[in-house]
């Protein structure tokens, strides 16, 4: 069975920003914020896993790249204020920036076969 990368990386995302949630100094509405959309992308694209149909797919995976960039935007936040160190800001948004190129190919692939 082939690994699903999406669902791997958006784990991994969530997991990491609650760690750095739990070890950062920062407001927290700002980690409040970021928690909740870095856990929004895992979420969402769990269940697209099992979507009704491929236009349920498609709304929760183009959901995800919104909380995905969402997530991008307080880890520049976070890093911006000091928050974060360069290091950890890189990685992250990296990490976002993988996710997110993965869910534009899905979205455009289940645009293409929709029409098809």
């Amino acid at each position: 069975m082939a690994k699903n990368y999406l669902l791997i990386y958006s784990e991994q995302l969530a997991t990491d920003i609650e760690l750095l949630c739990q070890n950062t100094k920062a407001p927290s509405n700002t980690l409040f914020q970021i928690r909740k959309s870095s856990s929004s992308v895992y979420a969402n694209i769990r269940e697209a896993n099992y979507g009704q149909s491929k236009a349920d797919m498609l709304s929760k995976f183009e959901i995800a790249l919104k909380e995905c960039s969402e997530t991008e935007g307080w880890l520049q936040l976070l890093f911006n204020t000091n928050g974060i160190d360069e290091e950890t800001y890189k990685s992250h948004r990296n990490l976002c920036g993988r996710i997110r190129r993965i869910l534009i190919a899905s979205c455009k692939t289940l645009k293409e076969n929709n029409h098809a």
